[in-house]
């Protein structure tokens, strides 16, 4: 008469289910909601740690390529590559140039 309804639960579960079914199966959940939690705690530690990431200095731009040199006061905010030519996008302006010579083909304003 002192068994909690859980003991009386279990007793009753054991005498259906057979001696150490009740057991096996209280450890099983248990294992899977220890797996759970480390796995949500790794999760969260991954996306924290993805997120706390430096960004690139936008200062000083992406790296260039070598053939290409940028006329004075343009910082390259984006850099892209064509089949034959490389663009460059700074502040309202694409540049494009050329491939093989380096040589600056076409300034695009951008609105």
């Amino acid at each position: 008469m002192n068994d909690t309804p859980e003991q009386d639960l279990d007793a009753a579960l054991e005498a259906t289910a057979g001696h150490g079914t009740v057991r096996y199966l209280k450890r099983l959940v248990t294992a899977m909601t220890l797996t759970t939690i480390v796995g949500l705690v790794v999760l969260v530690g991954v996306v924290v740690m993805r997120f706390s990431q430096t960004t690139p200095d936008h200062a000083t731009g992406p790296a260039l390529p070598d053939q290409i040199t940028l006329p004075d006061g343009v910082v390259a905010d984006a850099v892209t590559f064509g089949a034959d030519w490389y663009a460059v996008v700074s502040g309202n302006d694409i540049l494009v140039f050329d491939q093989d010579s380096g040589d600056l083909i076409k300034r695009i304003p951008v609105r």
